[in-house]
């Protein structure tokens, strides 16, 4: 699957963070970042930079506010692997961002959904303006109505944003749908000169082999994180990613030893992965909140009972 312009991006700290509460270590992120270029991957996301007066820092760990100085702390400029950052729409603090030149951020991924696109398009303007890079990801695709998703394309075709990703929020994509989604967001956005890409989510331990179908389609920017730490189910695991892309520049020893050194504990304590939970969220196209909160008792203990409430709930 050699392709040289397949970018790789490693979200473990940003989507990982909504584990742990963005709580990881400098030392920790230090040895993520350093770890990472050496694997050879191609952006590197440090977290999201999130409004504090909408979210105060005494709430949350440092990474979901990424401050230029704690980035300072534990990365640097490079050649070969940039630094980037996810803002939320209607979450953002449009004056919390330096000039490009100042930073050494890279890219600003801005996140929305589909109906919200229009705000996103003038969020990624402003950053665009100061001089970074900007993506937008589109989330919980699969609870978009076509027409609606047709729309927002068109919109985004017209925007300046380097890469649009198609995001299986939910877990919910066989590749079936993710070949079809592909198709017409290449169809919509490819003309414009805009890449696509791909986020998938694992509930369904389909996360790798939905990022697959889209690498034969022709999608070119691919999220990844390692062990496939994230929210829930987590996502497309980074080591499996970059071993399977075939190109010279990757090479996942490195982030072998990360798990070794800090992951493979961490996911017994934290639970990402695959869990029964997980999955149920998954085959009905919910928000993983439900599992979540089942896995810390919520919802009492049997897998059939939290079945039958959430497919109630959409009856």
């Amino acid at each position: 699957m050699y392709r040289p312009e397949i970018k790789v991006l490693d979200c473990t700290i940003r989507d990982g963070g909504l584990m742990n509460n963005w709580g990881f270590d400098k030392a920790l992120v230090k040895d993520v970042f350093d770890g990472l270029v050496a694997a050879g991957v191609d952006y590197v996301e440090l977290g999201y930079r999130a409004d504090k007066k909408s979210f105060p820092p005494a709430e949350s760990g440092i990474w979901r506010y990424c401050d230029e100085e704690d980035i300072r702390d534990v990365a640097y400029k490079t050649e070969k692997t940039k630094i980037s950052i996810m803002c939320d729409v209607g979450r953002t603090d449009y004056d919390a961002f330096l000039p490009a030149s100042d930073s050494i951020i890279s890219m600003v991924r801005v996140a929305t959904y589909a109906k919200d696109v229009d705000k996103a398009i003038h969020l990624g303007q402003h950053v665009q303006d100061l001089g970074y890079e900007s993506t937008c990801n589109v989330m919980a695709v699969s609870h978009v109505l076509e027409p609606d998703l047709d729309e927002a394309l068109e919109q985004l075709a017209g925007s300046k944003f380097q890469a649009v990703y198609l995001v299986d929020s939910f877990g919910y994509f066989y590749s079936e749908q993710i070949q079809y989604l592909a198709d017409k967001y290449l169809a919509a956005l490819k003309p414009a000169g805009i890449e696509v890409g791909i986020h998938a989510h694992n509930n369904l331990q389909l996360g790798f082999a939905n990022t697959i179908e889209a690498i034969v389609k022709g999608i070119n920017y691919l999220d990844g994180t390692i062990y496939g730490m994230g929210r829930a189910a987590g996502n497309c695991p980074t080591e499996l990613l970059v071993d399977f892309l075939k190109n010279p520049k990757f090479d996942a020893r490195p982030v072998f030893d990360l798990i070794q050194k800090y992951f493979a504990d961490m996911k017994t304590e934290l639970r990402w992965g695959y869990e029964i939970p997980y999955a149920i969220t998954g085959l009905l196209n919910k928000h993983p909140r439900a599992a979540l909160a089942f896995m810390k008792g919520a919802h009492g203990d049997s897998f059939r009972e939290f079945y039958d409430k959430l497919q109630e709930a959409e009856e």
